[in-house]
């Protein structure tokens, strides 16, 4: 009787001991796991304040329709160890100027893989810092990796260059990114007040109206309604796989938003288009709307607040 009294409380204290060092286990797991989250939080909070991932652990993630969405506010020239670089940081102003660029992959090596955005591989934007001279244009890469962007004229000023693009290889293969570098053009600058936040706007004979108020850091769903002469459109084109292409800047710090079509171009040609909206952050946002008919594109623009 003394024996098995002997065995079971053996038992019993093997079974606490293994308890003890599973608990403990279970805990520096979970520590580590929180460590982890902590920090790809911060890496993220980082980005959105403009100075961007430049340690190549963290890369943007895919969002729920398989797309790939661009981290941060688009302020940074590096993230996730891709990086911008410039030819020049200064453009001539009153003429037309090609801009060469190229992007660097984590090993340091020109990156010449990438995957088409919207059918095109690069995506590359210049807006000045009081949200006018808005440009988008879909550059030609060389073999050896150098992009030129052939610039309108630009204004004196201080200008802001994007490159939006999803790479093809390296640790971030298949996730969008959107660098920036600045641009100066030299002589004198007048800055152009940002119109007042409004719901319409009006280009080349066209009413855009806007549906929606956006909320800084949560999706919102925005809604474009086209008309001429107060009847609905419903014969707009496809431009880059959808009929409108939507992209946003901050005012005063320039940052980017690119809003995605909930609809792809077997939808209806108008006259309501659905936007998938997500500001990083409040105030007032300078809308680039692009759509086109008859072979036309045409460029809407309007000032909308983020609460």
């Amino acid at each position: 009787m003394k024996n098995r009294r002997t065995r079971v409380l053996a038992a019993a204290l093997l079974t606490l001991a293994l308890t003890g060092c599973g608990s403990a286990a279970s805990s520096d797991g979970m520590s580590g796991m929180h460590h982890g989250s902590g920090g790809h939080a911060h890496a993220t909070a980082s980005g959105a304040a403009g100075t961007g991932d430049t340690t190549g652990h963290d890369m943007p993630g895919h969002d729920a329709g398989g797309h790939d969405a661009a981290a941060g506010d688009g302020l940074a020239a590096e993230q996730g160890g891709y990086r911008l670089d410039l030819a020049a940081a200064e453009l001539p102003g009153g003429s037309p100027a090609e801009l060469r660029f190229t992007v660097a992959g984590p090993d340091g090596a020109r990156l010449t893989a990438f995957q088409p955005e919207q059918t095109k591989p690069m995506h590359f934007y210049a807006i000045r810092s009081d949200l006018t001279g808005f440009q988008h244009l879909h550059p030609a890469m060389a073999a050896d990796g150098t992009w030129t962007a052939p610039l309108t004229a630009l204004r004196p000023g201080s200008w802001r260059v994007y490159a939006s693009f999803v790479p093809d290889a390296g640790p971030g293969k298949g996730a969008g990114l959107v660098l920036s570098r600045p641009v100066t053009v030299p002589g004198t600058a007048a800055d152009t007040p940002l119109p007042a936040a409004a719901a319409t706007t009006t280009v080349d004979g066209y009413t855009l109206t806007v549906a929606g108020t956006p909320t800084a850091g949560t999706a919102t769903e925005l809604k474009v309604t086209v008309s001429k002469d107060g009847r609905p459109v419903t014969d707009l084109q496809p431009y880059l796989d959808t009929f409108a292409h939507l992209t946003a800047f901050h005012a005063g710090d320039q940052a980017f938003a690119h809003l995605h079509p909930q609809a792809a171009r077997s939808a209806a040609g108008g006259p309501e288009l659905t936007f998938h909206a997500e500001l990083p952050k409040p105030g007032d946002w300078r809308l680039h709307l692009q759509f086109q008919t008859g072979g036309t594109l045409h460029t809407a623009a309007l000032t909308l607040r983020a609460v």
